[in-house]
């Protein structure tokens, strides 16, 4: 074994050492270059902005209603007899002055017939009185008659005419009740099934209800309104059932029919309750509405919507735009530096898919409406579409 090496061999073993170094290093730059961590330059999150706009709004409110005709008239017997016909048929539309049912007329007849006969006496005897006092009083300027001759002419021409005016009057009483045998319709309207069967006692002594009749051309809505809902409309300066020349629309209610189908007419709110009931806690307010086709039958329960207030160039916001924490509601508000701040908000009424914002934000500014899950107050955005947001979202995950 030799202990020594060459000249040649030491050479030799010198460039493989030399080699083997230089691969060391360039194997070791090499490592540090594949794994040096680079400089991430951060991506702006992709949002979608809109822009804040004005509207005029309508609120309404919600409520339970009753219809009830706009008149509702009770058919009665005014004089005592038994009831001898019927003109009518039952659940037809009757006309004012229209005559319903006939009374037995014989004893009014006969008790007219007496005061007219009474009347034509007392006539007589008015004639007879004046011609004798016309006889009396030339006499009585010629002294060929007594003053208490002409004191009875004048007395008995005097107690006949008031004979005749109560004459007069008892016949004008005894025609009334004559009239009254025949029943008419006080209004027009659709009338109900009879009450009482013919040859029935009807009046003083029987039974004096004999129909009823309904005015539903035109009917009444009826629904109760918190105390709450007062006093908001009386902040917005709004009098429920009161009209309002200086407004550009007035209270009105549209009713959803038992098929959930909206009823073409709007009715017009021309009344509400002054005082609220210490039961419900609750006020009556009352809706015109018309009825020409009689869709609406007097007594069904309706839903109803109210027009309460019609909030004029409010500023509005989509509802899918808003945070709403313990600390209140906020949206992202995106600047012209493409960076956003965090807004807090006060919030108004809500309708369709938007709602009112009372204060904090004006119109024109740009609000982030989608993507902003993943924003902090500060961070620059990208604007994007709404598909842009949806994709980037599935690339995360």
């Amino acid at each position: 074994m030799r202990l020594f090496f060459t000249k040649k061999e030491l050479k030799l073993r010198k460039k493989r050492l030399v080699a083997m170094l230089v691969c060391m290093v360039v194997v070791l730059a090499l490592y540090i270059v594949l794994t040096w961590e680079k400089e991430v330059v951060p991506v702006p999150p992709v949002v979608v902005v809109q822009p804040v706009e004005q509207e005029d709004v309508e609120i309404y409110g919600d409520y339970v209603g009753r219809i009830r005709a706009q008149q509702f008239v009770e058919v009665r017997a005014r004089v005592e007899g038994f009831l001898e016909s019927m003109a009518f048929e039952e659940g037809t539309y009757v006309q004012k002055n229209q005559v319903l049912f006939v009374i037995d007329q014989k004893q009014y007849r006969a008790k007219a017939d007496k005061a007219r006969a009474q009347l034509r006496k007392d006539s007589a005897q008015v004639r007879k009185t004046k011609r004798d006092l016309d006889r009396i009083r030339p006499l009585f300027e010629q002294n060929a008659a007594s003053q208490l001759d002409l004191d009875n002419a004048i007395a008995a021409y005097e107690t006949a005419v008031a004979s005749m005016g109560m004459s007069q009057a008892d016949l004008d009483q005894a025609e009334q009740e004559l009239g009254y045998t025949w029943v008419r319709s006080p209004i027009s309207g659709h009338i109900s099934e009879r009450h009482v069967d013919l040859g029935t006692l009807v009046g003083t002594g029987g039974k004096s209800l004999l129909a009823t009749i309904v005015k539903s051309d035109t009917v009444l809505v009826d629904f109760s309104m918190t105390a709450l809902d007062y006093l908001k409309s009386r902040e917005r300066n709004v009098v429920l059932g009161q009209r309002d020349s200086t407004r550009s629309w007035q209270p009105t209610v549209t009713i959803t029919l038992a098929d959930d189908s909206e009823y073409p007419y709007k009715g017009l709110v021309d009344f509400a309750d002054p005082q609220v009931n210490p039961k419900t806690g609750t006020f009556s307010v009352r809706a015109e509405m018309p009825n020409p086709d009689r869709v609406l039958l007097p007594g069904q329960f309706t839903k109803v919507r109210a027009l309460l207030d019609v909030r004029e160039r409010a500023t509005v916001v989509p509802q899918k735009a808003l945070i709403i924490e313990k600390g209140g509601a906020y949206i992202f508000v995106m600047r012209r530096d493409s960076t956003v701040e965090r807004r807090f908000i006060e919030l108004g009424p809500e309708f369709g898919n938007n709602v009112v914002v009372e204060r904090g934000i004006i119109p024109g500014e740009n609000i982030v409406t989608e993507g902003y899950h993943k924003l902090n107050p500060g961070m620059k955005v990208r604007v994007g579409r709404p598909g842009e947001v949806k994709n980037e979202e599935k690339t995360e995950e």
